[in-house]
């Protein structure tokens, strides 16, 4: 990922403006992207053997069932998986794939039914959503969660996500810190970022811009978080840091102005 200027990624001024802005208005609300690529999360090793680095592994049952919620009524501690799955050039893959299977809370998995599987597909915004629980861990295996990911027409990409601060992490040889989640109690939050070119999307700037739009917000100039302006006779508080620019007035990004 390439570093926007004051501390933004490309992908994370994305996923902001994904968040905060209703459906119809997302693309339109994202600022200009820079055309480097991102780097595709890292592909797995399909082969036979059961535990090199990031392979299907032996549990995994095809035909799981549609659904985003796997853990109903097991026991252990709830948690709830989400993210994006994004393309290289960061847009957002709507319709993708995701299939996932895991060990309960005692470490086995379930190979006669679908207990702890299931697949779904992104939304229109790239998002996706898995309510689960923490897996347990069984021996010579660290906490991890499988899925698979495969965008419309595209290859399958089968890998696993990890745990911060399990101590197994240490010795499993398929742990990569590359596919750690960012884990707060009973959330989690993993992007995808799958090896499919596309456009990074971008700001249509307004065919007629207001005529005396008024107030102190300015471009060219570096506002720090919390900082307040007026813009339309409207006051906005600054949520990221950031150098600003025509095009980014704070109505089209709600990703950098939240209007108070």
């Amino acid at each position: 990922m390439t570093p926007q200027p004051h501390g933004l990624t490309r992908k994370q001024l994305l996923r902001a403006a994904l968040v905060a802005a209703p459906a119809p208005l997302l693309l339109a609300a994202v600022p200009a992207a820079s055309s480097v690529p991102l780097n595709p999360t890292p592909m797995c090793d399909d082969g036979d053997d059961e535990t090199p680095p990031q392979i299907e592994g032996p549990y995994f049952k095809p035909n799981s069932p549609l659904r985003t919620a796997i853990a109903a009524g097991l026991p252990g501690t709830v948690l709830t998986v989400s993210g994006y799955v994004f393309g290289t050039a960061c847009q957002p893959i709507a319709g993708a794939l995701l299939d996932f299977w895991q060990a309960d809370t005692n470490g086995a998995y379930d190979n006669v039914g679908f207990r702890l599987r299931g697949h779904q597909f992104t939304d229109a915004t790239g998002a996706y959503r898995l309510t689960t629980i923490v897996p347990g861990l069984y021996p010579g295996r660290t906490r991890h969660i499988h899925v698979k990911v495969q965008a419309p027409s595209r290859p399958i990409l089968t890998t696993q996500l990890y745990f911060p601060g399990e101590p197994r992490n240490a010795t499993d040889t398929l742990y990569d810190p590359a596919l750690l989640m960012t884990v707060r109690p009973g959330q989690a939050s993993f992007d995808f970022v799958l090896d499919v070119p596309g456009v990074p999307p971008t700001t249509t700037p307004p065919s007629t811009p207001p005529s005396t739009p008024g107030g102190t917000w300015a471009p060219g100039r570096a506002y720090a978080v919390g900082a307040q302006v007026t813009y339309g006779g409207v006051t906005y508080r600054c949520l990221q840091a950031h150098t600003s620019m025509t095009g980014w007035e704070p109505p089209n990004v709600p990703a950098l102005w939240q209007r108070l």
